[in-house]
């Protein structure tokens, strides 16, 4: 399965890379393997790409497995390169054209075309974890040298206390004071072939010889292989990495490593009741981005978009104040849109009113750029610029403007979010497809209020038990996108998802256990959450009458 449904995902993602822009489709495909497989990775529902053993076939279906997996093929054709690679899949479907095969048959395929040992690269499907990366560099004038350290290790997994070095292709630049990549004349250390590094070993340092002046590294370009890496970058070499790097994965990945940054420190001084004031060289940044015309709609849309709540928690990783962080992120929100929220309106107006709809390329991207720029604009809850959105949602001649505004208004729990829904409900009501969008929006809403509208809305009209798709956007919504409600700290949001999982059980046990998966970080939270979690999950464990799909992930997760 991994392996057909990890080629599949692949094959995917390089036809829409083709169709569109490959930068902006490698973002949006990390933002998703970010989102849904590194929580896997990091709890107790962490397994290999290929699981050993399972306890329920209908459980395998996972964004380890069908992400990830994608993520392993796409690093073997950066280990080979385009050519080894596509001899590789050449061979692989002269050999095994319409036969059921193994990974131990996929990988042979490559080995036998291109000569390279892959033994140690496929311990990529036999380790769970997401393996993690420092990198430390040095420039010595004299010398002209450029060293650089890196180092590897995975944390413990389920069932795998102890782990091995990986087969970790590190794509790289050494981007130069004008933003350009310096050459080297040689380097030693380690294994470089082209622009990839493969790190094999604990530990590893490269010496690049012949490097005319102190560059900044740009490393694991395009997200070459699925880990957390840490740079130990200042600020300033992350504003400079996000304003020059050619690679547009990593530009991308600057400006998020400098709002996390920024986002931490803002939600420690949240928690402990300090006064902090936030850099504005960051929204400096972001406004000149948004207003580079060189640069794609698409790709700057993408910049705007700073980190979300649970990426945030993410990052964190221990002791998670959901309520601390939505804090946090409302201030940098505030401040960026109080410094440069004319500018994102003037991007918003530019790239708006282009002529008729049109799904093209680059129809979509201005779009998309106008609408992460309204977004932004609206954080200090400017009248001015709700009304600009209000005016978009009203005046929208296609759904991904209309929705997009009604997102935002939804997001912010503006007062006027809720004329909105009620055009939105009025308009779409026959149209099922667009009910599940009605649906989501009315459970994001970071409101007090959202638990008990979304109680309501189970049992609305347009809602369902026995249709997996309402429950996906109602109740799914509400706990895989609500970070505060969910996680309210007296627990009723948990209370709620735990009852709604027991009703459910019994009618469809697939669609339960996903929601289940929902509390896979329980253990992250801080105290009195946690506690309130476990309580929560102990009440579904405690069923006698469970089904194995939901049995099977309510244990993994108490674990």
């Amino acid at each position: 399965l991994c392996l057909k449904e990890g080629l599949t995902v692949f094959r995917d993602q390089e036809f829409s890379s083709d169709e569109r822009s490959r930068g902006v489709k490698r973002i949006a495909d990390v933002r998703t393997l970010l989102a849904r497989q590194f929580p896997e990775d990091a709890g107790p529902l962490a397994h290999p790409v290929r699981p050993e053993v399972y306890s329920e076939i209908n459980n395998f279906y996972t964004a380890t497995v069908y992400d990830k997996g994608a993520e392993v093929i796409r690093m073997l054709k950066a280990l080979l390169g385009d050519e080894g690679f596509r001899a590789g899949m050449d061979l692989y479907f002269d050999r095994h054209d319409g036969q059921a095969v193994t990974i131990e048959d996929f990988l042979a395929c490559f080995a036998d075309a291109t000569g390279t040992d892959l033994a140690q690269f496929k311990l990529w499907y036999a380790q769970a974890g997401t393996p993690e990366v420092t990198a430390e560099g040095r420039y010595d004038a004299g010398d002209r040298t450029y060293t650089l350290s890196l180092k590897q290790s995975c944390p413990p997994t389920p069932g795998q206390p102890v782990k091995q070095p990986m087969h970790i292709p590190v794509r790289f630049g050494l981007v130069g004071p004008n933003g350009g990549d310096l050459a080297f004349a040689s380097v030693s250390g380690g294994a470089v072939e082209a622009d990839v590094i493969h790190l094999t070993a604990a530990e590893q340092t490269l010496v690049f010889a012949g490097v005319s002046s102190p560059p900044v590294p740009s490393l694991l370009r395009g997200f070459s292989a699925p880990v957390k890496l840490a740079t130990g970058l200042s600020p300033d070499d992350l504003l400079f990495l996000m304003r020059t790097d050619a690679d547009d994965f990593n530009r991308w990945r600057a400006s998020q490593q400098i709002a996390i940054a920024m986002l931490s420190a803002e939600t420690a001084a949240v928690r402990s009741g300090q006064a902090s004031e936030l850099d504005g060289a960051f929204a400096e940044a972001l406004a000149e981005v948004a207003e580079n015309d060189d640069l794609e709609p698409a790709f700057r849309a993408q910049i705007l978009q700073l980190p979300g709540e649970a990426d945030i928690a993410r990052e964190i990783g221990a002791d998670i104040d959901p309520d601390a962080i939505a804090t946090a992120r409302k201030r940098l929100v505030a401040m960026i849109a109080e410094r440069i929220g004319d500018r994102l309106a003037g991007v918003a107006d530019g790239m708006s009113g282009a002529g008729d709809y049109s799904p093209d390329a680059a129809s979509a991207g201005r779009r998309a750029l106008a609408n992460a720029a309204l977004g932004l604009s609206v954080g200090d809850g400017s009248r001015d610029a709700i009304d600009r959105v209000v005016t978009r949602y009203e005046a929208a001649d296609n759904m991904t403007d209309r929705l997009a505004a009604l997102s935002i208004l939804a997001a912010n729990a503006f007062d006027e979010r809720l004329a909105a829904l009620d055009a939105f409900y009025a308009r779409y009501r026959n149209d099922p497809l667009v009910l599940d969008k009605w649906l989501t929006m009315e459970a994001i809403v970071p409101a007090e209020a959202t638990l008990g509208r979304v109680r309501e809305l189970t049992g609305h009209a347009a809602f369902s038990m026995t249709n997996p798709n309402r429950i996906r956007a109602l109740v799914g919504g509400f706990a895989g996108g609500n970070q505060t409600q969910f996680n309210r700290a007296d627990g009723a949001g948990f209370d709620f998802v735990a009852d709604f999982i027991l009703a459910l059980d019994g009618r469809n046990p697939q669609t339960a256990a996903r929601l289940l998966v929902t509390f896979r970080s329980w253990k992250a939270l801080e105290a009195g959450r946690r506690a309130l979690a476990e309580k929560a999950l102990q009440r579904i464990a405690a069923s006698d009458d469970l089904s194995s799909d939901t049995r099977d992930i309510v244990t993994r997760t108490l674990a």
